[in-house]
């Protein structure tokens, strides 16, 4: 009989303790799809995606000196939860030699945006969010990919870049692509970068 009652205590400690512990992995374990969600989205890196073209796709001719020269569709995720703006470049490398030794640059700068708001999710076609700098032009605007098409290379790389910071950034005057780089280069929490590629070595006049 005494047999019989230590077996039953020891059923029920077995399954007294398995439910709790199967209780307690319950409790610490997400509640909700929202909450894995949540997870999910922190763990996330920062992206910049673009809906009309993809990375070292070509930019359609629409955003180009050829079509209506205007900023294309752009889509940001993964923003770190302790930004506090955004900044959104873009340049050419790919500039012809001789365009680099005439004019001292390296590189030609198509867009300059900083202080976007820190919750944007998205860039629209032709828009303006936050403070516009100065391109290579000298304009506080976009300037659309317009390599010469007599001069080699004839394709070019166009590179957008996001930064999100930890603070917004402030000039006394209208600043180029460069100077908000450097700003920005101790208060980057994380970048991200979208490559696209245009031609116009068969554009006509």
């Amino acid at each position: 009989m005494r047999s019989a009652y230590a077996l039953l205590g020891l059923a029920f400690i077995i399954v007294f303790g398995g439910a709790f512990i199967l209780f307690k992995e319950s409790a610490e374990a997400p509640t909700s799809i929202n909450q894995i969600a949540e997870e999910q989205e922190s763990t996330m890196s920062l992206s910049l995606t673009s809906p009309v073209f993809s990375d070292g796709e070509t930019i359609p001719e629409k955003y180009s000196c050829d079509g209506e020269n205007i900023n294309p569709p752009l889509s940001i995720s993964g923003v770190p939860e302790e930004t506090e703006a955004l900044v959104l470049l873009m340049d050419d490398p790919d500039i012809p030699e001789e365009i680099k030794a005439s004019r001292g640059i390296e590189k030609f700068d198509h867009w300059v945006l900083y202080n976007l708001p820190a919750d944007t999710t998205s860039v629209e076609e032709g828009s303006v969010i936050g403070t516009a700098g100065a391109n290579g032009r000298g304009e506080s605007a976009y300037t659309g990919p317009c390599p010469p098409p007599d001069m080699e290379p004839t394709t070019h790389r166009y590179f957008f870049r996001l930064y999100a910071l930890r603070s917004p950034v402030n000039f006394i005057k209208t600043p180029t692509l460069d100077e908000v780089e450097a700003a920005v280069r101790d208060i980057t929490i994380e970048s991200a970068e979208l490559m696209g590629v245009y031609s116009r070595a068969e554009t006509t006049e």
